[in-house]
């Protein structure tokens, strides 16, 4: 079928709307935190204003807040990929009594909401003292991960090729070398896609550390930036530019794995 001129248009002038309307509020924030906090700092510096960044890194405490994020991200991004690669494997590969209603139950968790539990989850945790911890924050969204990777990872394993596993196994490699030495290496994009998108959840992640460290010792960049919007509801420049610095972690990490994303994307739209 041949799409005429005037539709490929159409086409092209619909996706170039879409796409302003998308831009607009990001070209809008980097606008306004790269222009002057003052006009004193309009009239003595240049069109772009970098010191803004300084500035709101050093009077918002984002070093302190974003390395509490990074070192939660880093345990929950690491414990989820590795608990969710082999109960992906398991389920996806083999076929055992409860192995569909073990995979039901990995569904319950993307199904419940965190708002639905998060209440009596905190008091549990007060309970065992972990409140105002490293792991009363990274726990409750390493389950939620799990819940979402073992469904990401049980269906790319459910389409690799069987050839492949049955030539390892009669190689004489047992399931740990089947896994870690023969499919991960060619499960890499669905891996990368996975950690991406768990990364980018538990970077954004509001709630649970809001509620899981009420004296606020442990504050991620999230709720730094919240805590800043309230100091600075005037100072829009100041806070447009936490938003930029809070936000970049993500695009950078992005554009750096964007081939492998796409691609495990893709993957995971032609399984069957």
């Amino acid at each position: 079928m041949r799409v005429s001129t005037g539709e490929r248009l159409g086409n092209y002038v619909i996706l170039i709307a879409f796409a302003a309307f998308a831009l607009a509020p990001i070209a809008t924030v980097l606008t306004t935190a790269f222009g002057p906090e003052t006009p004193q700092d309009a009239a003595a510096g240049g069109p772009v204003h970098w010191e803004n960044f300084a500035r709101a890194w050093e009077q918002g405490r984002f070093s302190e807040y974003m390395t509490n994020s990074l070192l939660v991200a880093a345990v929950v991004v690491s414990s989820a990929a590795v608990l969710s690669i082999m109960a992906g494997y398991a389920l996806g590969a083999f076929v055992f009594p409860g192995s569909q209603v073990l995979f039901y139950v990995f569904l319950l968790g993307i199904m419940v909401p965190a708002e639905a539990i998060i209440v009596p989850l905190f008091f549990d945790f007060q309970a065992l003292g972990l409140t105002n911890t490293i792991w009363g924050i990274a726990l409750p969204q390493i389950a939620q991960s799990v819940a979402f990777g073992t469904f990401w990872m049980r269906a790319y394993f459910r389409g690799a090729n069987r050839s492949i596993i049955e030539a390892a196994r009669l190689d004489g490699a047992g399931h740990h070398r089947v896994l870690w030495q023969v499919l991960l290496p060619v499960a890499r994009p669905a891996v990368v896609t996975l950690v991406l998108l768990t990364f980018m959840w538990t970077w954004n992640e509001f709630l649970i550390p809001l509620v899981m460290s009420p004296n606020a010792q442990l504050r991620t960049a999230p709720l730094g930036l919240a805590l800043f919007q309230g100091q600075y509801t005037q100072g829009t420049v100041l806070l447009a530019a936490g938003a930029v610095l809070v936000a970049l972690p993500m695009v950078v990490l992005y554009l750096f794995l964007q081939r492998h994303f796409i691609r495990g994307m893709l993957e995971g739209a032609v399984k069957d």
